[in-house]
């Protein structure tokens, strides 16, 4: 007959129990390594937000491109021709050529109100 093997001490933890605490560990460490990828730097809200913001400044940049190029228009016109000029003169100054009668109509409400009439001077 064989010799006698001693008998295995009773162990204190289940293999049920074993198998489930190293379940939480995997659980937790996936969990740990997923964590920077959506709220670390560089994550996935950090970079949706960096994404609204670009979008926000290619529209500032598309308004700001526009308003360029209307800048850029009036100068040419303002170099090259004097229609711009006269137009200019005309809107903000009030300026008539010597060859044109300026008329200033009142609105019907004002009446009494009206303002003297200044006659235009033309230099000629």
């Amino acid at each position: 007959m064989p010799p006698a093997m001693p008998a295995a001490p009773p162990s204190s933890i289940s293999p049920d129990l074993a198998v489930r605490v190293l379940a939480l560990v995997f659980a937790g460490l996936i969990a740990a390594l997923q964590f920077p990828m959506w709220l670390g730097k560089g994550g996935w809200l950090e970079v949706r937000h960096l994404d609204r913001q670009v979008g926000a400044q290619k529209e500032a940049n598309a308004k700001l491109r526009l308003r360029n190029e209307a800048l850029e228009a009036d100068v040419r016109d303002l170099k090259t021709g004097n229609e711009a000029i006269e137009e200019r003169a005309r809107a903000g100054l009030g300026m008539v050529r010597a060859d044109e009668v300026f008329f200033q109509l009142q609105p019907a409400g004002s009446r009494g109100k009206a303002a003297p009439i200044q006659q235009a001077q033309v230099a000629k």
